[in-house]
């Protein structure tokens, strides 16, 4: 009995231990970003997600959107959103990682990482849309003066933006696709290695 016991606190001290790795590994990550020409200059496109899928999957859903919280948590002193732009980052991005993680979980192969990323994409971008009609992207005109301030943003790249709605269908969906399909594209020949790294 008492060996089950320190087992089990060995098995969650390790799993803290390498939440605690992954999540600064990624918050390292959060900073070698680029922006990409076809969006506002606000929006760059970071792969720092990862680690917390691969923790997600190694780990279970639960301590990959721990990691992806955690990164974005550590940030909040950095930036002049009072952490609202973090949260919703920790969602939109956490929505990716619990879906893939919950799927491999079930069937951990090729195939389920597909169909898990295939889901986690339509997730992240829904989520994403969600987050910055209602919070992020209000919050974010506050800060800039007025929200048309940021809608001229978008409509100086795209002339189809003329309001919150087209802004969010022509700039948040298109660049959640991307990025989740990027790291899709990222995490697919080293997910294995990865698992099995992380399991050990």
């Amino acid at each position: 009995m008492q060996g089950t016991i320190k087992k089990n606190k060995s098995i969650s001290v390790k799993t803290l231990a390498k939440i605690g790795i992954l999540a600064a590994v990624a918050y390292i990550l959060m900073f070698i970003s680029v922006p990409l020409p076809i969006f506002p200059s606000f929006l760059k496109l970071d792969v720092s997600d990862i680690p917390a899928i691969f923790g997600g999957m190694a780990m279970g859903p639960l301590a990959g959107f721990i990691i992806a919280l955690i990164k974005n948590l550590l940030q909040i002193g950095a930036t002049f959103t009072g952490g609202v732009g973090e949260i919703a980052n920790a969602i939109i991005g956490g929505t990716y990682v619990v879906i893939i993680s919950y799927v491999y979980k079930k069937r951990s192969n090729l195939k389920g990482v597909l169909i898990g990323s295939l889901l986690g994409i339509i997730g992240m971008t829904a989520m994403g849309c969600l987050a910055n009609y209602f919070v992020v992207t209000p919050i974010y005109g506050q800060v800039f003066g007025s929200l048309d301030a940021i809608i001229a943003m978008g409509s100086a790249i795209n002339p189809r933006i003329h309001d919150l709605f087209t802004f969010v269908i022509w700039v948040y969906a298109p660049f959640n696709i991307i990025k989740s399909s990027i790291i899709t594209i990222c995490i697919l020949p080293l997910y294995k290695k990865m698992n099995k790294l992380l399991k050990k």
